[in-house]
Formats: structure tokens, sequence, C-alpha cells
């Protein structure tokens, strides 16, 4: 079973060493049990990311501090952390991650952008697995990083006519990993729809370009020029 939702799509780089980091990124973990603050505290900290702990008033120090990324959990109270987070001037773009929940419950959230999610219970390999794949976005470090984690829902439309519908894993300007349960072979003709945080909706041709169990990529067609206002937005969201 799979532990996380981002990992399986997203390399590790390997040419990382801690120490060569100079980063003092920040993660607010938000009203997490005491062995899921100290085991994801760990996985961070391998990264030369400082935590934060937050048990009281996180939609205040959302609002009003600054954090490279969010951990909370996908219960009661959370769309009001992320609410906060999103208005916040200094927040907007931080790494939201999610702590339990299966894919459905995950797209409650989509409008505020949740860039991926850990598995309830923790367990300590997968999770730092999903860190190691998303730590070069809290840092903000985008040289050989343009595949951006995030987590909406995604309309497929085959050329059989068929329509499915997906949740997406990471995106970039080029195409797209997402999960579904149909089965679709590389080749396939597609398009797909979405929208991302201050992105409308918008509608991409592409192909799939590789399969997995439960997911699958999409690569755009080059000659859509649907694609440059993706394009635009990735950007924006790189610098701000």
């Amino acid at each position: 079973m799979e532990k996380s939702f981002a990992a399986s799509a997203l390399a590790p780089d390997s040419s990382y060493s801690p120490s060569l980091r100079k980063t003092a990124a920040r993660t607010a973990l938000v009203n997490l049990s005491d062995n899921s603050r100290a085991l994801l505290a760990e996985c961070f900290r391998q990264f030369g990311i400082e935590t934060v702990v937050i048990s009281s008033d996180a939609p205040v120090r959302l609002r009003k501090e600054k954090f490279e990324a969010c951990v909370l959990p996908l219960s009661e109270g959370a769309e009001q952390v992320m609410e906060s987070a999103r208005l916040s001037p200094s927040n907007s773009r931080c790494v939201i991650y999610g702590l339990g929940g299966d894919v459905r419950q995950s797209m409650r959230y989509s409008k505020y952008g949740i860039n991926a999610v850990f598995d309830e219970p923790l367990e300590r390999p997968a999770a730092l697995k999903l860190v190691r794949a998303t730590q070069t976005l809290v840092l903000h470090e985008f040289r050989r990083y343009v595949r951006i984690p995030l987590m909406t829902e995604v309309g497929i439309v085959c050329n059989d006519g068929r329509r499915l519908s997906a949740s997406s894993i990471e995106v970039s300007s080029g195409g797209m990993s997402v999960k579904c349960s149909e089965d679709m072979p590389p080749g396939t003709n597609l398009e797909v729809s979405f929208a991302l945080l201050t992105l409308p909706r918008v509608w991409i041709r592409g192909s799939v370009s590789w399969k997995k169990p439960k997911s699958f990529g999409v690569r755009f067609a080059a000659d859509d020029e649907r694609r440059q206002k993706l394009k635009s937005w990735i950007d924006s969201y790189l610098e701000s």
C-alpha cells in the first residue's frame, strides 16, 4: 500500500547533502500528537528544516507568522487553518501537508492547495520519503525542481468519449501525474481539466506517458497554447 500520495511520483535529489544546508526554513506542526510531532520533527530536521509546534490559536499564528510549510490533521478545524494561511500575505504559498484521510477526504480541501498527505499511522520510512520528495519546494530551491506537488480534482476526457475523475499528484508546465483507478495505457490521447488555487480551470490536451498501479503521467501537447496559462501560473507560484 502506498504510504504517501506524492512520494511515489517525485524522485529525490541524489545530490542532496545536509552539510550544505544554510536555510532556516520553518514548518508549523499544528495540533499533532506527541508521537507525530517527534517523528516529523526528526524527518524535517534531516533536511535543515526547523519545526515549530502550534497547539493553540493556529489560525491566528498562520495569519501573522511566516512559515515555509505547515502540517495539520485532516479533521475538524483544518479548513479554518488552511484558509488563514492562504489569506496571509506571508503564507499564501506555503507548502501544506495533510495528515491522515484518504483521497476523497483530501479533495475536500483542494481549494486551499493542499500539496501532499502523510498517511496515518505515521511510519518513519514513508514520512521521510515524502519529506525528501518535497523538501526542495519548502526550501525554495527551484533550479532543478520544476514539478509542484499539489492535490486537486482532475477531469479527464478520453478520445473514445470516456469521462474519468482523478486527483493530481504533481504538476509542471509540461505535464502532470495523477491518481486514477482506471487503466490508461501509454500513448492514450486525452484532455485534462483542473484548477489550481488562483488559476481558474484550464483544459489541456495530452497523452499518457507512463503508468503505474493506480497512477499515470500525462504529457501535455506541445502545440496546445492553453499550456501558457499554466506556465505563467507556475512561474508566479515559484517567484512569490
